[in-house]
Order: C-alpha cells, then structure tokens, then sequence
C-alpha cells in the first residue's frame, strides 16, 4: 500500500491587502468554487484516455523533509493506467483494468495485486474514473495559487490516506495533494496535459520483464 501512496503513493497563500478586496474575494468565491467541482464532473465524465508529464513531490510530517521524482502519466477509462516513473529512479506502475503491477528495475521485481482490492477509494481510482459520489466526499474550496481546488475525502479509510485535493486550470487538471493517514502529503503537478488522445493498447498492459522476481498479494 505504501507504493499505492507513493505513485500517486513517488504551500502557498495570497493575502488580502484591502477591505474592498476582501469584499471581492467573497464575490466571486461561491462561483469559482462552483466551477471546480463541475471542472472535476467533467474531468470523470468526458476524459476517456489521457496523457501528462507530472512532477511529485512528498513532504515530511514536519515539513522538513522533501523527496522529488518526476514521469509520466497516462489512462485509459476504465480503471486503466500507467505511472511511469523516471527520476530519479526508475519504477513502473500499470493498472491493466484487473491486475495493478509495480516493477522496480533496480530490484528486478514485480509485486502484483488484484485491482479491485488494492486501487478502491485510492487517489489514482479517483482518476482513472472511480464512482465520485460512492467513494469520496466532495468539497469546493476557495481559489489558492490560481487553481480552483476540490477536496475529496474517501467514504473507507482502506486507501491508506485522509484526503486529497484536486487542483483545477481552466478547467485543465493542473495539480493533486494528497495527505496520507501518517501526515505525509505528496504534491503532483501535472503538465502537457492531452485528454482523449489515440494510447497503444499495449500502453496498459504490462508484461513481467525475463528473470523478474513476482510477488503476488
């Protein structure tokens, strides 16, 4: 599980400078947070494939603490997706619609999971096209960083975290925190998006590499 909350298991702030800001700040917040969770609807309902370079970083408890890594990122709905991790250490991990596979080059070793039981009410289900309103509970908060943000907090704590917030551009994902049952946030920040794009079939399915060591749980 602690590789489920590195892969998706591998602050920032404006101040008001005026009353009259602060008013229209109030003005506008109900409309922007609006927008997030129908940014969010729209995301799960008319994303079927995708694709985006992201890079993540996890924070410490304390906050002193970071580990940076970057890849790429990519989906097909339903439930099919493909980290693929590539500094500064390599790792792959595919979710092939019944089998969640993680590969550790460095290791020659691949743990395999039934699907079902280890991605529910996960970040990464949430984004491969989860059951929104079965599995999270869904809020919009105010705009931070130029994002809108949505915070979805999982129905079952079986996923190993406590919330995540997804951050939205222009109705474009932009950025997912996840904050993990032991206080650890992971920050990804996604980049050249492309929703609805041609994927190779083979992109989701992953073959076990010759002379690899297979864990199955």
């Amino acid at each position: 599980m602690q590789a489920l909350i590195r892969m998706a298991a591998r602050l920032r702030g404006a101040a008001v400078a005026s009353s009259a800001a602060f008013v229209v700040l109030l003005a506008i917040a109900p409309t922007a947070q609006a927008d997030a969770l129908a940014s969010l609807n729209n995301f799960v309902r008319d994303a079927r494939t995708g694709s985006a370079e992201f890079t993540q970083t996890v924070i410490s408890p304390d906050g002193a603490k970071r580990r940076t890594s970057s890849g790429t990122f990519e989906f097909s709905r339903p439930n099919r997706f493909r980290f693929s991790y590539t500094k500064p250490f390599e790792q792959l991990i595919v979710a092939d619609g019944q089998r969640l596979w993680i590969h550790d080059p460095d290791l020659n070793q691949v743990v395999s999971r039934k699907q079902s039981a280890a991605l529910a009410a996960t970040p990464a289900a949430l984004l491969a096209g989860s059951q929104l309103e079965r599995d999270f509970k869904l809020e919009a908060e105010p705009v931070r960083d130029g994002l809108e943000w949505v915070k979805a907090t999982p129905r079952q704590s079986e996923g190993g975290f406590d919330s995540l917030r997804i951050g939205f551009r222009n109705g474009e994902l932009a950025s997912v925190e996840i904050l993990d049952s032991l206080g650890q946030k992971s920050v990804l920040q996604f980049r050249a998006v492309k929703l609805n794009v041609p994927l190779p079939v083979d992109r989701m399915v992953f073959t076990v590499p010759k002379g690899a060591d297979v864990i199955q749980q």
